[in-house]
């Protein structure tokens, strides 16, 4: 059967009804004209710059920037941090608790910008995401559609930078008509979020829930329910997004506070 073959086969058989197989290539083609591939030429061998000035002029989007190395992770996530630019990091080279912590950040939006090897490019449920930034070049085609696919899903589109040094060429699987973008030289740096991540240090195993969470910031922290964001609750701790202008106010209300009859620790996740 070729793969533009349609064919019906029964479910069950007796009973009166059939699925349908279908292998026409539309869900992907439309996917990829919802995704725009562009380029940015960084005038030094090291792009740590270029990355910065792409950040800034996306501002506040949701981006996924992806190195080939562990190492390059770490040295980007450090470098961007002394320029004062947020970001959370994400590599097997991580322990479990942190790489958690890094995504729920990213997810819940305290964060905007993940820095990861190809670990993110499958498997993840991280939603909208805005922007996928090829700080190096994927090893093959199969990296790069899998890098892609972070972004354009469902009914959304999306952008897929590539960051290229005067000395790099597209590899042959990239068309070589795709746009090239010119930054400004001094973009503003992007605001804090409007969201920050608390840690609470309970979870599933101590019988929390996420109502026991939210009814407990409502009465203890005199917090609105705008002001508080998604719950994670995983099995020894839990994340909750506080609106960043309420968790000075909150940590102060609820030092020393039982959740659930239960003392634990309540702080800022950095």
């Amino acid at each position: 059967m070729s793969a533009t073959d349609t064919k019906e086969i029964p479910q069950f058989t007796g009973l009166n009804r059939t699925v349908k197989l279908n292998f026409l290539p539309e869900a992907s083609e439309e996917r990829d004209s919802r995704l725009t591939l562009m380029k940015v030429i960084s005038l030094s061998k090291d792009k740590i710059d270029t990355l910065y000035n792409l950040l800034c002029t996306l501002d506040s989007s949701s981006s996924i920037v992806f190195c080939n190395h562990r190492d390059a992770v770490d040295r980007v996530h450090k470098l961007l941090a002394e320029k004062k630019l947020s970001a959370e990091r994400f590599h097997g080279g991580m322990e479990q608790p942190d790489r958690e912590r890094a995504l729920y950040k990213f997810r819940n939006g305290s964060c905007h910008v993940l820095i990861s090897t190809d670990l993110a490019a499958r498997g993840l449920d991280i939603p909208e995401i805005e922007h996928i930034i090829h700080y190096h070049l994927p090893v093959n085609e199969e990296a790069f559609t899998h890098r892609n696919g972070r972004t354009a899903r469902w009914d959304a589109t999306g952008t897929s930078y590539l960051i290229l040094n005067e000395e790099e060429k597209l590899p042959s699987y990239i068309l070589e008509d795709i746009e090239t973008v010119v930054l400004p030289e001094n973009p503003p740096r992007p605001p804090k979020s409007v969201w920050a991540t608390i840690y609470i240090g309970k979870g599933k195993k101590e019988k929390l829930s996420r109502i026991d969470i939210a009814g407990f910031l409502y009465k203890k922290g005199n917090l609105n329910r705008e002001d508080v964001g998604a719950i994670d609750v995983k099995e020894h701790y839990s994340f909750v997004a506080i609106r960043r202008t309420k968790v000075k106010q909150l940590l102060n209300l609820i030092q020393g506070e039982k959740i659930k009859g239960m003392r634990t620790i309540f702080e800022e996740a950095k």
